[in-house]
C-alpha cells in the first residue's frame, strides 16, 4: 500500500537523481579528471537511493516487512554517501556554496523522508 508520505519521498528521490544528473553532466563544473572517480559514483549513488525506495515501496511489509526495512535503510545509507561526496566536491572547488546547500538540501529532505518512513515501517 503507498501513502501519500511514501509517494512524496519516492517524488523527491526522482527530483534528487535528476538534479544530480544534470550538475554533475556540466563539464565546465566536473572537469573530465572527476568523471570516473566522482561523477559516475554520485550519479549511481542517486539512482540508488530512488531505485531503493521504489523497491522498498513494492516491497510488502506483511510478508517482507525485513527485506522493506532493509531497503529503506540502504537508500538512508546512499544518503550520507552521497553527501560526502557532495562535501568532497565542495572541497576541490567543483562547487559554490549555493549549489552545495540546495543539493545538500534535496538529500537531507529524502534521507528524513525516509528515517521517517522507516520508523513507522518498524512500529
Amino acid at each position: 500500500m503507498m501513502t501519500e508520505k511514501e509517494l512524496k519521498v519516492i517524488i523527491k528521490a526522482k527530483e534528487l537523481c535528476k538534479h544530480t544528473f544534470v550538475l554533475t553532466s556540466n563539464a565546465n563544473r566536473y572537469p573530465k579528471k572527476y568523471r570516473h572517480s566522482l561523477v559516475d559514483r554520485m550519479q549511481l549513488k542517486s539512482i540508488d537511493i530512488y531505485t531503493e525506495l521504489f523497491e522498498a515501496n513494492r516491497t510488502s511489509n506483511i510478508t517482507d516487512k525485513q527485506e522493506r526495512l532493509k531497503k529503506i535503510s540502504n537508500a538512508i545509507t546512499y544518503c550520507d554517501e552521497l553527501l560526502f561526496l557532495i562535501e568532497l566536491s565542495m572541497q576541490l572547488n567543483l562547487l559554490s556554496d549555493g549549489s552545495m546547500a540546495y543539493w545538500t538540501e534535496m538529500i537531507c529532505d529524502v534521507k528524513y523522508m525516509a528515517i521517517a518512513w522507516r520508523t513507522k515501517e518498524r512500529n
